[in-house]
């Protein structure tokens, strides 16, 4: 995910690798349209998207496919996600042991990071409605999807399944409004920030190929269908 400390990281690990001898592609994920760039973060920043990512390219993977086909389903699938997140409350990490930024009750952050990096503005706070319809259409607006969509409807953490299953019913209301098929919709706690209260919305532009790879089997702790 593209964030600094993620980046560095990262090319560590991979240059690591390649002394030991092992091939190595980097794909970096900055689906994030909240923030282009700011003092948190070099450009956009990697957030939901990392599932598809993850899961599509790793399918490629099971298959057999060289590291070259990976690499460019990777980058293909990143290219073709979006994000938008919101904040209800912030996290709290353990070294710091109190909550990492000010979010007054009753408001909430449009457009954060899943690390509560600022995002666009703080509002007074809105329905699940009035949230779909900002982060939907904040979406789209930089996607412009000509097709079916892949959603994932993701927690931040805390907030608890029976609210991301409402909060996706609005989700889905907003894109039949909008005209925009859905092919596949995943709905849960997967690129979380602790204890964070929020939510976000990924929507990625899927062929066929890419649905065919996202309904392949797949056995992790938090992706199991297929077995």
């Amino acid at each position: 995910k593209n964030y600094t400390g993620d980046v560095l990281n990262f090319e560590m690990a991979a240059e690591l690798a390649e002394d030991e001898g092992v091939q190595v592609a980097k794909v970096l994920v900055d689906d994030d349209v909240a923030v282009a760039d700011s003092t948190y973060t070099a450009g956009r920043r990697g957030t939901g998207a990392t599932l598809f990512v993850e899961k599509i390219a790793g399918a490629a993977a099971e298959e057999g496919a060289p590291l070259e086909r990976v690499e460019a389903v990777a980058r293909q699938v990143n290219a073709r996600s979006r994000s938008f997140g919101v904040a209800l409350g912030a996290c709290t990490t353990p070294a710091k042991g109190s909550p990492t930024f000010d979010l007054p009750p009753g408001e909430l952050e449009l457009g954060v990071g899943i690390h509560g990096e600022p995002g666009r503005e703080r509002r007074p706070m809105m329905t699940s409605g009035e949230i779909a319809d900002v982060a939907v259409d904040a979406v789209l607006e930089d996607l412009r999807p000509r097709g079916p969509v892949l959603v994932l409807v993701n927690g931040m953490g805390a907030t608890p399944l029976l609210e991301l299953y409402g909060f996706n019913a609005e989700v889905q209301r907003v894109l039949a409004e909008r005209g925009v098929p859905v092919a596949r919709t995943l709905v849960g706690n997967y690129v979380t920030s602790l204890d964070m209260a929020g939510c976000s919305v990924t929507l990625c532009q899927a062929d066929e190929e890419m649905l065919r790879l996202w309904d392949a089997p797949v056995r992790t702790a938090a992706l199991r269908w297929g077995m």
